[in-house]
């Protein structure tokens, strides 16, 4: 299914979901389903869509074009207006969970992240609990997107920790079902239920 063309109008997938909401079960689906799947790329992508946005360029415009999915990019998830516009033809996803359940998880991951930044192994910026901010943000960023999407037919919201099915997912991308099953990814393994994230 993956497409080499660079071309700005070629249709991608965007998962728009904010980190730890099952994105990188997203990705390993959209590489089951066939698809070349970009998830997070770290501050390399990051900086390559900054350089992009700051020529005035297609925001993909610099990043190897094999990509035809792209998640937990935290530059692409916010500006799925102007993907929207740019990329005509495209889906896109916004992976939800239980508000709780995602601050609690954002938290140990940000704990984590503490945690290795002193021993020396993390030198990322996501180093501070803020409660109160995150669910500031997940209540902007969720409703920002229910305003601009509402109905459409080519935007779905799932809740892959809740319901981790093919379904919905290959509805919108009109693809079948495969057989294998819809990818867990990042599980907590002292919880019950299935930790996905980032």
């Amino acid at each position: 299914m993956g497409n080499p063309e660079p071309r700005p109008d070629r249709p991608r997938i965007f998962c728009i979901g904010l980190n730890k909401t099952g994105t990188s079960s997203f990705h390993e689906a959209m590489t089951i389903l066939g698809y070349e799947s970009m998830h997070h790329g770290g501050v390399e992508v990051e900086s390559r869509i900054s350089a992009a946005l700051a020529a005035n360029e297609p925001v993909l415009s610099r990043l190897d074009q094999r990509f035809d999915a792209f998640s937990d990019i935290g530059q692409l998830s916010r500006r799925f207006l102007m993907l929207d516009r740019q990329y005509p033809g495209s889906r896109f996803v916004l992976t939800v969970r239980p508000i709780d359940a995602w601050i609690d998880s954002r938290r140990r991951h940000v704990e984590n992240n503490i945690r290795r930044r002193a021993s020396g192994e993390y030198d990322g910026k996501f180093v501070v609990v803020d409660e109160d901010k995150w669910r500031q943000e997940w209540a902007r960023h969720v409703g920002r997107v229910h305003d601009y999407f509402g109905a459409r037919d080519d935007f779905i919201e799932v809740d892959l920790t809740h319901d981790p099915g093919w379904g919905a997912l290959c509805a919108l991308l009109q693809v079948p079902e495969p057989v294998a099953p819809f990818p867990w990814a990042n599980r907590g393994r002292a919880r019950s239920a299935p930790e996905v994230g980032p």
